[in-house]
């Protein structure tokens, strides 16, 4: 080990310095973050298809180009078929949620819970959703939801302009950025890096693959077995149990949840919980039994202890939107520990001294 010294000191100063700034900048900027991150992971997704053109002879610009115009199609034809569905389903739904109607299925659910829990007060649920719904209903909600609203459709816009646009790069300059970023290694830590890298990029390939396909295939299920039990919404609660999905262990609850409460609403009644509930267990069923073992076979790494943690970590730190992302930031540091772990026991390299 070298001695302390001065130079060493103002290295190491610079180098907390730089990793300050950059996290600074990144809380700063998080939403380009969050489209960059979003534009990797399709890179990931469509590098292999780009991949197969080029190796037809394509020129790798012009596959980019056709995948990215391609993708564009398939996005503008959804929009234009499924999503005005969606969008007139949500509306419908929006006006059945009053204060009236809130309160008439609160007092409902109060007493079918109370009957089935006699230890839990009655008027519970109806004084808290009651409350809930008041603040939501007032004036300064009305006011915060449609800045809300205003931001989100900001924030849609420039996603659409960002996200093609750094999808494009990272495809076509992604192996650049690859040697640039290796040439920083020194040559005693390069094969392990190396090894890190093309791990992640593999696992990661993988798992969002795996769990694209899988949250399209749940939401088609969940759609129609939804439809099939009477529920009007179907489509609009089956997209939304499709995307809860993504999140293990507590997207399944939330599909279970909102199933049984659009139905309330939509019936007044609990006339449809029953069948409703059937159809997404089935569909947790189908997904648990043939979907997640086909399509996580190869993607799967880590104990589910280890995934349970991991998502409740994520929701501490940041909602939803840790939940979702846990898994891979997980995945990350496993490959990190498992790569330098090794490398510890067979090359040596980290217990070198400096040259």
């Amino acid at each position: 080990m070298k001695p302390l010294t001065a130079d060493r000191i103002i290295k190491g100063i610079i180098i907390i310095v730089i990793v300050a700034v950059l996290l600074y900048l990144t809380y700063t900027f998080m939403n380009l973050v969050a489209y960059g991150l979003v534009a990797l992971i399709l890179s990931y997704m469509l590098d292999p298809l780009v991949n197969r053109l080029q190796a037809y002879g394509m020129n790798r610009t012009l596959g980019i180009i056709l995948v990215l115009a391609l993708l564009g199609f398939i996005i503008a034809g959804v929009s234009t078929t499924i999503f005005p569905t969606v969008g007139q389903q949500i509306v419908e739904l929006t006006k059945q949620l009053n204060l009236k109607n809130i309160q008439m299925v609160a007092q409902k659910m109060d007493t079918r819970l109370n009957s089935l829990f006699p230890f839990i007060p009655y008027g519970f649920l109806q004084q808290h959703l009651t409350s809930l719904a008041q603040q939501i209903f007032n004036v300064a909600g009305i006011s915060t939801t449609i800045s809300n609203i205003i931001g989100f459709f900001t924030n849609v816009f420039a996603a659409l302009l960002v996200i093609p646009f750094a999808t494009f790069f990272f495809l076509k300059d992604g192996n650049y950025f690859r040697r640039n970023l290796l040439r920083l290694v020194p040559n005693r830590y390069f094969e392990t890096t190396l090894n890190i890298i093309d791990k992640i990029e593999t696992r990661l390939g993988l798992y969002f693959k795996s769990i694209a396909l899988e949250s399209l295939l749940v939401a088609i299920l969940s759609s129609l077995l939804l439809t099939v039990a009477g529920l009007q919404n179907a489509l609009s609660v089956g997209i939304a149990i499709g995307i809860a999905n993504s999140i293990p262990y507590f997207g399944p609850i939330l599909g279970y949840g909102l199933s049984v409460i659009v139905a309330i609403f939509e019936t007044g009644d609990f006339s449809l919980v029953g069948a409703c509930l059937l159809a997404v267990l089935f569909t947790q069923l189908v997904d648990n039994v043939v979907f997640q073992p086909f399509l996580f076979s190869r993607s799967a790494g880590m104990h589910p202890m280890i995934i349970l943690f991991a998502i409740l970590i994520g929701a501490q730190v940041a909602g939803l939107i840790g939940m979702l992302v846990a898994i891979p930031i997980a995945t990350i540091i496993k490959i990190i520990v498992v790569e330098i772990h090794w490398s510890l026991k067979n090359y040596y390299v980290f217990s070198q001294k400096d040259s």
